[in-house]
């Protein structure tokens, strides 16, 4: 299988779910908007407006801390972000990620050798993401996250199998 080609979108550490999508553009405050439009509006425009289907995040340490809103993430999945990278991630970013399901890998390696604005090849079958001078191993996701994942999300797993995957 040919890899995706994916941009590299890279942040710092401690980038919280305000900075995705701050407040203001909730989907509560907008209804009539996609929220998918406001992703790092305000933090990062330049995302907002060039962020294409199959790119990546690659980020630093606690990677969206701060509230549970899961209109944080959804922001990101109707982007159609590929994956995210980081050394670690808040815990309920992490899980709300992967119930709408985006694939989240945790690398410290990767988080500080992928440069911003790279492209790069993201085989989420083989777990490989590869750089122009190297290849890397992404560590692999616990079994009921990866039939999560492969379904497109946590609802659609249960809508196809009526329950929740077991390991």
């Amino acid at each position: 299988m040919t890899p995706l080609i994916s941009r590299v979108w890279k942040f710092g550490s401690d980038v919280d779910t305000d900075q995705i999508v701050p407040g203001r553009y909730a989907p509560y405050m907008r209804p009539d908007e996609d929220v998918g439009q406001f992703a790092f509006i305000e933090a990062r425009p330049e995302f907002a407006k060039n962020a294409r289907p199959g790119d990546i995040i690659v980020a630093g340490e606690n990677f969206g801390c701060g509230s549970s809103r899961e209109y944080a993430p959804e922001a990101l999945k109707r982007r159609q972000i590929a994956a995210i990278i980081a050394p670690s991630f808040a815990r309920i970013f992490f899980r709300n990620s992967i119930n709408l399901g985006i694939p989240l890998f945790i690398s410290s390696e990767i988080a500080t050798s992928i440069r911003d604005g790279e492209y790069v090849g993201l085989d989420l079958v083989n777990n490989l993401l590869l750089s122009e001078s190297r290849q890397y191993i992404l560590p692999p996701l616990p079994f009921f996250m990866t039939e999560i994942l492969k379904a497109g999300g946590v609802v659609k797993y249960i809508r196809q199998y009526g329950r929740f995957p077991t390991a």
